[in-house]
């Protein structure tokens, strides 16, 4: 086995899908001027809930419907915290984290009765599709065909979302509220209401990754499956500047590092060393990403 052929890059492009979901929904919320860091309790109540519903129903339209709802749901209470309430947002996303991790563990030994894992031979995972001409292309047709729906929105979200904010009247208004809400509000917009809709879409955003992660990627649930996703996911955002485009180009790049630590368990080395390479591309990008942090909370201030 090769460590480096085209098949890599069709594993990239499938492992990409619920941190690049994910990094939107955060560059939705960032865009009004919230930093949600909820976004791993999110897909991981997006994982669990598309599992319920795939058992419950045995439709994969309504599974992913659920897992978008659910995460809805707990956007919605981040919202109250974070908007209605005042609270801290960084406090408030942690506590999500937390809430989204032990309730799954909870309901997976309540619904199910099983601990830390469940899986059903007779659920079917997402189907994979082969788009017409391209999937007869040598290596193109390997790369590109072949992947569940939710792959190929994942990307169609990327430039529907640049779409929004650069072309729409409403993407300018979310943009103006997360540039100076004071003034945003001075003007008449609705700054509450579209922050909150902001949160809503991250949610079903998370939701959705969390769907494919759960039933595109393994058809299975375990206790806190998503192993750090959602801070990656953060950390994409980040690197993207909350730019759709931007952020596609940082979620491969994770993406990437990803598919590789699993091609590198097929020639013998440690699980725990390849398992590291992504979790320490984040810390390198975060390394990278400090002074940035610091000249736009230095720039906050100053408009404050």
């Amino acid at each position: 086995m090769e460590l480096l052929d085209w098949t890599l890059v069709s594993s990239t492009i499938r492992m990409v899908t619920p941190i690049l979901l994910a990094a939107l929904g955060g560059a939705l919320c960032a865009r009004v001027g919230v930093f949600n860091v909820g976004l791993e309790g999110l897909v991981l109540v997006g994982a669990f809930s598309a599992i319920v519903g795939n058992h419950f129903t045995g439709n994969l339209f309504l599974a992913i419907l659920i897992a978008a709802l659910a995460s809805i749901l707990f956007s919605l209470l981040f919202a109250y915290m974070t908007i209605r309430m005042k609270a801290n947002e960084i406090v408030v996303g942690v506590a999500i984290n937390f809430l989204a991790l032990g309730l799954t563990t909870f309901a997976l030994r309540a619904i199910f009765g099983v601990k830390g894992a469940f899986y059903d031979k007779d659920m079917a995972g997402l189907p994979r599709l082969d788009i017409p001409v391209i999937k007869d292309i040598p290596v193109l047709g390997d790369i590109l065909s072949g992947h569940s729906p939710l792959v190929y929105l994942a990307f169609i979200a990327a430039i529907l979302l640049y779409i929004f904010f650069y072309r729409t009247v409403t993407g300018f208004r979310v943009l103006a509220v997360g540039l100076n809400p004071v003034a945003a509000r001075s003007l008449g917009l609705k700054v509450t209401s579209l922050q909150v809709l902001a949160i809503v879409m991250c949610g079903a955003l998370c939701g959705v990754a969390g769907a494919q992660l759960s039933l595109g990627q393994v058809t299975m649930f375990t206790e806190g499956m998503t192993a750090g996703r959602g801070f990656i996911a953060l950390v994409a955002m980040m690197m993207g500047q909350s730019h759709p485009l931007g952020i596609l180009a940082s979620s491969f790049l994770f993406g990437l590092m990803d598919a590789l630590s699993i091609r590198l368990q097929g020639f013998s080395l440690p699980t725990q060393i390849t398992s590291m390479l992504p979790y320490v591309l984040t810390i390198l990008a975060m390394f990278f990403l400090k002074n940035k942090g610091q000249g736009s909370s230095n720039n906050q201030q100053s408009t404050r």
